[in-house]
Protein backbone atom coordinates (compact mmCIF):
# COMPACT_ATOMS: atom_id res chain seq x y z
CA UNK A 1 0.00 0.00 0.00
CA UNK A 2 1.02 3.63 -0.35
CA UNK A 3 -0.32 6.11 1.84
CA UNK A 4 -0.15 9.41 0.83
CA UNK A 5 -1.02 12.87 2.97
CA UNK A 6 -3.03 15.19 1.46
CA UNK A 7 -3.94 17.14 4.14
CA UNK A 8 -3.19 16.75 8.33
CA UNK A 9 -3.23 20.09 9.53
CA UNK A 10 -5.56 21.73 12.17
CA UNK A 11 -6.18 24.49 10.29
CA UNK A 12 -5.70 26.58 6.84
CA UNK A 13 -2.97 29.27 5.86
CA UNK A 14 -0.11 29.27 3.31
CA UNK A 15 1.13 25.34 2.93
CA UNK A 16 -1.48 24.06 5.45
CA UNK A 17 -4.16 21.34 4.54
CA UNK A 18 -6.76 19.72 6.66
CA UNK A 19 -7.56 16.22 6.76
CA UNK A 20 -7.40 13.69 3.88
CA UNK A 21 -5.02 10.50 3.27
CA UNK A 22 -4.95 8.64 -0.21
CA UNK A 23 -4.43 5.29 -0.39
CA UNK A 24 -3.33 4.05 -3.28
CA UNK A 25 -5.17 5.67 -5.86
CA UNK A 26 -8.63 4.68 -5.27
CA UNK A 27 -9.68 5.50 -1.51
CA UNK A 28 -9.50 8.32 0.17
CA UNK A 29 -9.91 8.39 4.25
CA UNK A 30 -11.45 11.47 5.15
CA UNK A 31 -12.16 14.46 2.53
CA UNK A 32 -10.98 18.04 3.98
CA UNK A 33 -8.97 20.73 1.71
CA UNK A 34 -6.18 18.42 1.02
CA UNK A 35 -8.07 16.79 -1.65
CA UNK A 36 -8.51 20.26 -3.79
CA UNK A 37 -4.75 19.60 -4.67
CA UNK A 38 -5.49 16.51 -6.56
CA UNK A 39 -5.26 16.91 -10.34
CA UNK A 40 -8.94 15.78 -12.20
CA UNK A 41 -7.61 12.56 -13.57
CA UNK A 42 -6.34 11.64 -10.03
CA UNK A 43 -10.30 12.60 -8.20
CA UNK A 44 -11.79 10.42 -11.66
CA UNK A 45 -9.43 7.44 -9.99
CA UNK A 46 -11.07 7.74 -6.57
CA UNK A 47 -13.76 5.04 -5.82
CA UNK A 48 -14.30 4.76 -1.73
CA UNK A 49 -14.07 7.29 0.58
CA UNK A 50 -13.77 6.45 4.66
CA UNK A 51 -15.33 9.78 6.60
CA UNK A 52 -14.26 9.69 10.61
CA UNK A 53 -16.73 12.45 11.52
CA UNK A 54 -18.35 15.19 10.03
CA UNK A 55 -16.53 17.93 11.30
CA UNK A 56 -15.90 20.61 8.28
CA UNK A 57 -12.00 20.63 8.35
CA UNK A 58 -12.49 16.39 7.52
CA UNK A 59 -15.75 16.73 5.07
CA UNK A 60 -15.26 20.13 3.60
CA UNK A 61 -13.98 19.07 0.12
CA UNK A 62 -16.57 15.98 -0.26
CA UNK A 63 -19.38 17.93 -2.01
CA UNK A 64 -16.91 19.83 -4.08
CA UNK A 65 -15.54 16.64 -5.26
CA UNK A 66 -18.92 14.85 -5.94
CA UNK A 67 -20.49 18.26 -7.92
CA UNK A 68 -16.70 18.39 -9.64
CA UNK A 69 -17.00 14.25 -10.91
CA UNK A 70 -21.02 14.59 -11.20
CA UNK A 71 -20.79 13.80 -15.22
CA UNK A 72 -18.15 10.67 -14.46
CA UNK A 73 -19.61 9.20 -11.56
CA UNK A 74 -23.30 8.54 -13.96
CA UNK A 75 -21.80 5.36 -14.86
CA UNK A 76 -19.87 4.34 -11.60
CA UNK A 77 -20.96 5.91 -8.04
CA UNK A 78 -18.48 7.28 -5.33
CA UNK A 79 -18.96 4.93 -2.59
CA UNK A 80 -18.82 7.13 0.85
CA UNK A 81 -18.09 4.50 4.32
CA UNK A 82 -18.62 5.67 7.81
CA UNK A 83 -21.34 5.40 10.71
CA UNK A 84 -24.44 5.68 9.73
CA UNK A 85 -25.28 8.97 12.47
CA UNK A 86 -22.23 10.49 10.72
CA UNK A 87 -24.08 10.13 7.14
CA UNK A 88 -27.75 11.57 8.46
CA UNK A 89 -25.34 14.33 9.23
CA UNK A 90 -23.76 14.70 6.18
CA UNK A 91 -26.69 14.11 4.15
CA UNK A 92 -29.25 16.56 6.28
CA UNK A 93 -26.75 19.53 6.82
CA UNK A 94 -24.39 19.66 3.35
CA UNK A 95 -26.76 17.30 0.76
CA UNK A 96 -29.70 18.83 1.80
CA UNK A 97 -30.62 21.35 -1.95
CA UNK A 98 -29.50 24.57 0.66
CA UNK A 99 -26.22 24.24 1.27
CA UNK A 100 -25.55 21.74 -1.34
CA UNK A 101 -27.49 19.72 -4.09
CA UNK A 102 -28.88 16.45 -3.13
CA UNK A 103 -26.59 13.89 -4.71
CA UNK A 104 -27.88 11.01 -3.60
CA UNK A 105 -30.78 11.85 -5.67
CA UNK A 106 -29.25 13.03 -8.74
CA UNK A 107 -29.10 12.48 -11.55
CA UNK A 108 -32.27 10.01 -10.61
CA UNK A 109 -32.86 8.46 -6.95
CA UNK A 110 -32.63 5.07 -8.60
CA UNK A 111 -29.00 5.83 -9.20
CA UNK A 112 -27.50 8.78 -7.39
CA UNK A 113 -23.51 9.09 -8.17
CA UNK A 114 -23.06 8.70 -4.44
CA UNK A 115 -23.97 5.80 -2.49
CA UNK A 116 -23.75 5.13 1.44
CA UNK A 117 -22.30 2.14 2.68
CA UNK A 118 -22.52 1.92 6.96
CA UNK A 119 -19.72 0.76 8.47
CA UNK A 120 -19.56 -2.23 10.45
CA UNK A 121 -17.27 -2.48 13.52
CA UNK A 122 -17.31 -6.12 13.64
CA UNK A 123 -16.76 -7.07 10.04
CA UNK A 124 -13.61 -5.23 8.26
CA UNK A 125 -14.36 -4.27 4.54
CA UNK A 126 -12.48 -5.98 1.81
CA UNK A 127 -11.57 -3.31 -0.90
CA UNK A 128 -9.00 -5.64 -3.63
CA UNK A 129 -7.19 -7.01 -0.81
CA UNK A 130 -6.92 -4.08 1.42
CA UNK A 131 -9.07 -4.84 4.78
CA UNK A 132 -9.79 -1.53 6.27
CA UNK A 133 -11.47 -2.08 10.10
CA UNK A 134 -13.53 0.45 12.02
CA UNK A 135 -11.51 1.92 15.57
CA UNK A 136 -13.31 3.97 18.20
CA UNK A 137 -13.00 7.15 18.79
CA UNK A 138 -13.78 9.77 21.63
CA UNK A 139 -14.49 13.20 20.27
CA UNK A 140 -17.74 15.73 20.46
CA UNK A 141 -19.48 13.92 17.71
CA UNK A 142 -19.79 10.88 16.98
CA UNK A 143 -16.42 9.60 14.91
CA UNK A 144 -14.34 6.39 14.50
CA UNK A 145 -10.68 5.82 13.37
CA UNK A 146 -9.44 3.27 10.69
CA UNK A 147 -6.68 0.34 10.53
CA UNK A 148 -5.96 -0.71 6.85
CA UNK A 149 -4.57 -3.81 6.34
CA UNK A 150 -2.98 -5.67 3.12
CA UNK A 151 -0.69 -8.97 3.33
CA UNK A 152 2.04 -6.82 3.44
CA UNK A 153 1.60 -4.64 6.64
CA UNK A 154 -1.13 -2.18 8.45
CA UNK A 155 -1.53 1.33 9.52
CA UNK A 156 -4.22 3.34 11.25
CA UNK A 157 -5.40 6.39 11.17
CA UNK A 158 -7.03 8.06 14.60
CA UNK A 159 -9.23 10.79 12.93
CA UNK A 160 -9.98 13.10 15.78
CA UNK A 161 -9.72 11.78 19.38
CA UNK A 162 -9.16 12.23 23.35
CA UNK A 163 -7.95 9.45 25.56
CA UNK A 164 -9.74 6.63 24.68
CA UNK A 165 -8.88 2.90 26.14
CA UNK A 166 -11.20 1.27 23.53
CA UNK A 167 -8.70 3.23 20.64
CA UNK A 168 -5.66 0.98 21.77
CA UNK A 169 -7.32 -1.86 22.84
CA UNK A 170 -8.47 -2.56 19.50
CA UNK A 171 -5.08 -1.70 18.00
CA UNK A 172 -3.39 -3.89 21.13
CA UNK A 173 -6.16 -6.66 18.87
CA UNK A 174 -4.35 -7.01 15.79
CA UNK A 175 -1.06 -8.67 15.19
CA UNK A 176 0.82 -5.97 13.95
CA UNK A 177 1.33 -2.21 12.88
CA UNK A 178 3.74 -0.44 10.72
CA UNK A 179 2.21 3.36 10.70
CA UNK A 180 0.26 5.46 13.58
CA UNK A 181 -1.24 8.61 12.45
CA UNK A 182 -2.47 10.09 15.71
CA UNK A 183 -3.68 13.76 16.13
CA UNK A 184 -1.95 15.70 18.84
CA UNK A 185 -4.32 19.19 17.92
CA UNK A 186 -3.35 20.95 21.17
CA UNK A 187 -0.05 22.46 22.73
CA UNK A 188 -0.28 21.29 26.32
CA UNK A 189 -0.89 25.09 27.53
CA UNK A 190 -4.26 24.71 26.21
CA UNK A 191 -4.84 21.21 27.74
CA UNK A 192 -8.34 21.87 29.60
CA UNK A 193 -9.44 23.32 26.05
CA UNK A 194 -8.52 20.35 24.07
CA UNK A 195 -9.70 17.69 26.67
CA UNK A 196 -13.36 19.76 26.14
CA UNK A 197 -12.69 19.64 22.59
CA UNK A 198 -12.03 16.23 21.97
CA UNK A 199 -8.40 16.41 21.04
CA UNK A 200 -5.35 15.15 22.62
CA UNK A 201 -2.00 17.36 23.77
CA UNK A 202 1.24 16.04 24.18
CA UNK A 203 0.59 14.56 27.87
CA UNK A 204 -2.66 12.45 26.98
CA UNK A 205 -1.12 11.47 24.00
CA UNK A 206 2.30 10.17 25.62
CA UNK A 207 0.42 8.37 28.35
CA UNK A 208 -2.16 6.84 25.80
CA UNK A 209 0.64 5.35 24.03
CA UNK A 210 2.51 3.37 26.31
CA UNK A 211 -0.89 1.28 25.86
CA UNK A 212 0.08 0.11 22.61
CA UNK A 213 1.99 -2.78 22.42
CA UNK A 214 3.38 -2.33 18.71
CA UNK A 215 6.17 -0.10 18.09
CA UNK A 216 4.98 1.43 14.69
CA UNK A 217 6.32 4.68 13.14
CA UNK A 218 4.46 7.36 14.54
CA UNK A 219 3.13 10.55 12.73
CA UNK A 220 1.38 13.41 14.58
CA UNK A 221 -1.51 14.83 12.98
CA UNK A 222 -3.70 17.89 13.47
CA UNK A 223 -1.66 20.52 14.90
CA UNK A 224 -3.02 23.63 15.36
CA UNK A 225 -1.77 26.57 13.20
CA UNK A 226 1.02 28.59 14.87
CA UNK A 227 1.84 25.91 17.84
CA UNK A 228 3.40 23.02 15.83
CA UNK A 229 6.43 23.39 16.57
CA UNK A 230 6.12 23.76 20.36
CA UNK A 231 3.36 20.48 20.51
CA UNK A 232 5.68 18.23 18.32
CA UNK A 233 8.77 19.21 20.31
CA UNK A 234 6.96 18.74 23.72
CA UNK A 235 6.06 15.42 22.06
CA UNK A 236 9.11 14.06 21.60
CA UNK A 237 10.42 15.06 24.85
CA UNK A 238 8.12 13.17 26.36
CA UNK A 239 8.49 10.23 24.40
CA UNK A 240 12.20 9.90 23.18
CA UNK A 241 11.72 5.97 22.45
CA UNK A 242 9.29 6.36 19.98
CA UNK A 243 9.86 6.93 16.16
CA UNK A 244 7.92 10.01 15.93
CA UNK A 245 7.57 11.71 12.23
CA UNK A 246 5.27 15.27 12.46
CA UNK A 247 3.13 14.85 9.15
CA UNK A 248 3.02 17.40 6.29
CA UNK A 249 1.02 17.40 3.20
CA UNK A 250 2.94 15.38 0.42
CA UNK A 251 4.24 13.05 2.55
CA UNK A 252 3.95 9.17 1.21
CA UNK A 253 4.41 6.12 3.36
CA UNK A 254 4.87 3.08 1.96
CA UNK A 255 3.55 -0.56 3.53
Amino acid sequence: MEIKVLGCSGGIGAGRRTSALLVDDDILIDCGTGVADLSLEAMARLRHVFITHTHLDHIACLPLLVDTLFSRLQSRPLVIHTRSDCMRIIHHHIFNWQIWPDFFELPERERPVVRFEEMDAARPLDIEGRRVHMLPATHTVPAVGYRVEDDRGAFAFTGDTTSNDDLWTALNDHAGLDLLMVECAFPESERDLGRRAGHYCPSLLAQDLVKLRHRPRVGISHLKPGAESETFEDLRRRLPERDLVRLGSGDVFKI
